[in-house]
């Protein structure tokens, strides 16, 4: 494979034989069972130095990424490197806590005697499939606390950058029982064994391929956890700060070129201050500097999706006003800012996942929030104005999962929040304590310490027992007030005799 960067050689990695993957699953689960039995500290503990490896290997993660993926060494460290290394403190240190049981209460007169407790098992298997474009950063989002709660992992990352993959599961080496991290590497044979292998798959990638797995976890009734695509907007009101929100919009339309899930691929402006943004955007923009400021893609497929989609934008009059398509076969994609007028594009329709920010001048802002929500996808979007009770009162109205006001696309960095989107952006969540419930299930234990020789409910059903369940549901509240008082004294009547063998 050749590096997106300059064409020069990549080092060669052999693919895992699909035929081997059942028996990495079964070791993965013979360490499980002895992982899940550690408590959550001890876990805790094997875990943390993840964090000291990965800041002492910054440069060398920043380095493959700029050459694996395109990156520019500064983002891939500020993106990958840095928040992972909070990702690891905040799981390390709160995973006792998240993992706690909780108590049920139950009726002391229904059920007497009677404790129960819920509990967060383990799934047991976890299949993790992740893309190229967040390398190490998605990996390490589902790998640190499926392992803290107690689950084995098959780690397959993308065919498209498998060293990268490689180095995070380098990361653990030696902290873990031997089997329970398994990376495989390959193509979609290999993810499709993964699939047949495991208890629940944590998957992110494209829709068409989401899909397929969600189909296939169906048919084997197994969970699955979807992050898909994204066509994600910024709307911007008529009393934005300018600066600020030039900025922010043309970071996050044009960090790691546009190859980010929830990179900015719609901009609604209302008109008022449509004119003195669009002309600072396109300053800004102009600035950048190839290679130093922008990632090239990551991919010559993707270089054709993005060059399509310029294509039949401007065919229906949209205006480019900084960039444009670069010559035929180049990765080096300029940021580009186009004016549509027409949204019947799949500029405008579908995930571009490259670096054009289409801008939208709209008349008022419940006119961008119905353009926002009428899209097939709900990741992110982001809200610029100064007056911040009034974005959240629109916040409330947009159908995406994560709102952000006068920032956008960082929040997936944050692993107290939590990451989740709406329709065809997926389902599922990760990051924050809301992980966990895909990542374990709730196990519940009832301890009975009655020590009564029978429940009231047992053999044998007799009339005496129909009495009570009777006035039992009068006594509730199917009565009137003197019914449920008749009630109550028929139960003081008829529940000795069912002790009694009645």
């Amino acid at each position: 494979m050749q590096s997106p960067l300059d064409g020069s050689a990549l080092p060669t990695v052999e693919a895992t034989d699909p035929e081997t993957v059942p028996a990495l699953a079964r070791k993965a689960r013979e360490a499980q069972r002895a992982w899940a039995e550690l408590g959550a500290r001890d876990r805790a503990s094997a875990i943390a130095p993840v964090k000291e490896r990965l800041l002492a290997r910054a440069e060398e993660i920043a380095d493959l990424l700029r050459r694996e993926c395109g990156k520019p060494f500064e983002e891939a460290a500020l993106s990958e490197v840095l928040p992972n290394a909070d990702l690891v403190d905040y799981w390390t240190t709160s995973i006792e806590e998240l993992l706690e049981g909780t108590t049920v209460e139950l009726d002391a007169l229904a059920y007497p005697g009677k404790v129960g407790r819920i509990h967060k098992a383990p799934r047991g298997l976890v299949g993790l499939i992740t893309p190229w474009n967040y390398p190490v950063a998605i990996p390490l989002r589902t790998l640190v606390p499926a392992l803290l709660a107690g689950n084995a992992v098959l780690f397959k990352p993308s065919e498209i950058t498998p060293r990268a993959g490689a180095l995070v599961a380098s990361l653990f080496e030696g902290l873990l029982p031997e089997g329970l991290l398994a990376l495989v590497q390959g193509g979609a044979d290999v993810g499709g064994a993964v699939i047949e292998a495991v208890d629940l798959v944590v998957f992110t990638g494209s829709v068409e391929t989401g899909r397929r797995v969600a189909v296939r976890c169906a048919e084997r009734l197994v969970p699955c956890s979807l992050e898909l695509g994204g066509k994600d907007a910024a709307i911007v009101l008529a009393d934005a700060p300018i600066e600020r929100t030039a900025r922010g919009l043309v970071w996050g339309a044009f960090t790691n070129a546009g190859q980010n899930c929830a990179s900015i691929e719609r901009a609604y402006v209302e008109r008022p201050v449509a004119d003195k943004l669009v002309a600072r955007i396109c300053e800004l923009t102009k600035e950048l500097r190839p290679g130093a400021d922008t990632a090239v893609l990551t991919t010559a497929r993707q270089a054709s999706i993005v060059r399509r989609h310029l294509a039949e934008a401007e065919a229906n009059g949209a205006e480019v006003l900084a960039g444009g398509a670069p010559e035929e076969g180049s990765l080096a994609f300029p940021p580009t800012v186009v004016k549509v007028s027409d949204e019947d594009t799949p500029l405008m329709r579908e995930e571009t996942f490259g670096p054009i920010l289409p801008i939208v001048v709209v008349d008022g802002v419940e006119d961008a929030i119905a353009r926002v929500n009428a899209s097939r996808f709900g990741l992110t979007t982001s809200l610029w104005t100064k007056r911040f009770g009034r974005a959240h009162e629109l916040a409330r109205g947009l159908r995406t999962g994560v709102v952000t006001i006068n920032n956008h696309g960082f929040t997936a960095a944050l692993p107290a929040a939590p990451w989740s989107g709406t329709g065809e952006s997926g389902y599922g969540v990760t990051n924050s304590v809301h992980a966990l419930a895909e990542l374990t299930r709730p196990q519940f234990v009832l301890e009975d310490r009655s020590g009564a020789t029978r429940e009231l409910w047992w053999y044998p059903y007799t009339p005496v027992l129909r009495t009570i369940a009777l006035a039992m549901a009068r006594a509730r509240g199917g009565a009137g007030f003197f019914g449920r008082i008749t009630a109550v004294f028929q139960l003081i009547g008829a529940l000795p005799k069912r002790l009694l063998g009645g």
